[in-house]
């Protein structure tokens, strides 16, 4: 168990280090400087020279890399150029609303893909099996921002029973911000379910085959027990898997549904730092989110055990 803790923290501190190199030399090699952003054309040579050495900028790239990797190893992912405050004080702001949202997004698609995974798997090759796999196929070629944009019209605009964008005043409830969050996690969440249904019939239809299956058919259990208790029990890694890489995926990608619905989550933070090239926010929160993707990964492996006794660390 020791061995396989020490081998799992070394492996995620090495992907951590590989992310962190690449978040700043990608940074750097964008075009356009955050300086020449935030003095604005007017602004003379010796102006941008001046605050390019407050924030460190007219260093080398190396240097720069350095301190910026030795503030991270102390706690410190900088200081926001252009919000003025550090970025760990600006991304747990935004945290709350892309934490929820992920949260409501990830219970909808799971809601949804599991049972027509399910019952996609137990009807397969008929009319119903089809109908589940094509609505699955067409969930997965919708982009979100069209889907976003209908269900605000249909929903918010034409029937009035959300709202079309926010996140609700400052001292809002959390019942009201809930409700703002309905619509853009309905979107994530149908979306994403896609997924979920093609890993939840794929792993279904291993199992349904199997001697255990047929066994317990022969004991004249229900189906209903048969299928929820011997097949999906046995099917649940791989679909525990991509649960938890669905949670990942909605924390560092739901930027478009944010940027749609114009929430102040952390994917909107990063796209308004992309484009005033906010470097420190930008390696911040990609920082951030890499380190989420890796527990998430490292909690799935766990879960292994905890869903199949058969499986050893």
């Amino acid at each position: 168990m020791h061995r396989y803790l020490a081998s799992r923290l070394a492996g995620m501190l090495a992907v951590l280090a590989i992310v962190a190199v690449m978040v700043f030399v990608l940074t750097r090699a964008a075009s356009g400087d955050p300086v020449s952003v935030l003095l604005g054309d007017q602004a003379t040579a010796e102006d941008i020279a001046r605050v390019q050495k407050d924030y460190g900028l007219d260093k080398p790239l190396p240097v720069q890399f350095a301190y910026w990797l030795g503030e991270v190893l102390h706690g410190n992912l900088g200081q926001s150029i252009f919000l003025q405050r550090p970025v760990t004080q600006a991304l747990w702001e935004r945290a709350e609303p892309t934490t929820l949202l992920a949260l409501m997004a990830v219970a909808i698609a799971a809601l949804i893909g599991i049972p027509a995974g399910i019952v996609s798997a137990v009807f397969r090759g008929r009319w119903l099996d089809q109908a589940v796999t094509g609505a699955a196929m067409l969930g997965a070629s919708i982009p979100s921002f069209w889907f976003g944009i209908v269900l605000i019209q249909m929903f918010a605009v034409s029937l009035g029973w959300f709202p079309v964008s926010g996140y609700g005043a400052p001292d809002a409830p959390l019942a009201e911000r809930l409700h703002a969050l309905m619509l853009p996690s309905i979107v994530l969440g149908v979306l994403n379910s896609a997924l979920i249904i093609r890993f939840t019939r794929a792993s279904m239809l291993d199992v349904l085959g199997e001697d255990y299956v047929r066994t317990a058919r022969s004991k004249g259990l229900s189906e209903s027990s048969v299928v929820l208790k011997h097949a999906l029990r046995n099917a649940l890694v791989p679909i525990v898997t991509v649960l938890g890489l669905t949670v990942a995926l909605m924390i560092g990608g739901a930027v478009v549904t944010e940027t749609v619905f114009g929430l102040p989550g952390i994917g909107n933070l990063v796209v308004n730092a992309v484009l005033r090239r906010d470097y420190p926010v930008i390696q911040g929160a990609l920082l951030v989110i890499a380190a989420i993707y890796v527990l998430i990964n490292f909690a799935i492996d766990l879960l292994y055990v905890a869903v199949d006794p058969r499986v050893k660390l």
